[in-house]
């Protein structure tokens, strides 16, 4: 028997084999790369490695040996070292920004809703895991700037978003004085942070910024705000 002929029929074997499979079988295989419990485990091991060697110097097979899994196994969960990052940047999005926007949705007292949401934020981006994220984004955005695109717009441009409604809501009611509501809202997220985020940044304070430190930096920051643009 010729080896193409011999091919043809190890395949049809192959194909009759699979066919008469039970189906919980077959969809155990295409349930490859399904595991949580695994898929977490790379994760954690994606996220030692990213944080002590930066996106650049780190490798799929860093992550693989940090991980303790096997390089075939990494590459059924994901096909690149950038959609790992991404994944890993949205599955703690996910964890950490998860609670903090239900002060946006309030109708209450306005000044107390922008002191709630303003703390549990700056508590967020000053933590040591979102730090070293943005560290690492800022590290790629020259060279891949899809990926830093695509950091921004699942996070800050969606908490801005709710931000800025909340913000038109009360110009709407009167009870703000705003013209632009964009621009307002850039600088009222930027006092949630002031004089904390960028020294997290850069480095020049090591530690996180107590809670006692982070409300009283919102708090001044929303009164700023309001001072401005309360009718």
């Amino acid at each position: 028997m010729s080896s193409t002929k011999t091919s043809h029929v190890a395949s049809m074997k192959a194909s009759a084999l699979e066919a008469v499979q039970p189906v919980d079988e077959r969809q155990g295989r295409l349930a490859a790369g399904q595991d949580p419990a695994k898929r977490q485990q790379i994760l954690e091991g994606a996220n030692r490695v990213f944080s002590q060697m930066g996106f650049d110097a780190a490798s799929m097979n860093d992550i693989t040996r940090e991980a303790g899994v096997s390089k075939g196994t990494i590459y059924v969960y994901f096909d690149s070292k950038e959609e790992l990052f991404m994944e890993l940047c949205n599955h703690y999005r996910e964890i950490l920004f998860a609670d903090i926007y239900h002060a946006l949705e309030s109708d209450g007292d306005l000044r107390d809703a922008l002191i709630e949401f303003g703390t549990a934020l700056a508590t967020v981006v000053t933590s040591d895991v979102v730090v070293r994220a943005q560290r690492v984004v800022i590290g790629v955005a020259e060279r891949m700037p899809s990926m830093s695109r695509d950091f921004y717009e699942r996070g800050p441009k969606r908490g801005q978003a709710l931000m800025r409604a909340l913000i038109q809501k009360h110009v709407d009611a009167g009870t703000l004085d705003i013209e632009d509501t964009e621009l307002a809202t850039y600088q009222l997220a930027d006092l949630f942070v002031s004089g904390m985020f960028k020294r997290r940044l850069f480095g020049c304070m090591n530690e996180a910024p107590s809670q006692e430190i982070i409300r009283k930096t919102v708090t001044s920051g929303v009164d700023v705000f309001l001072k401005a643009y309360k009718r």
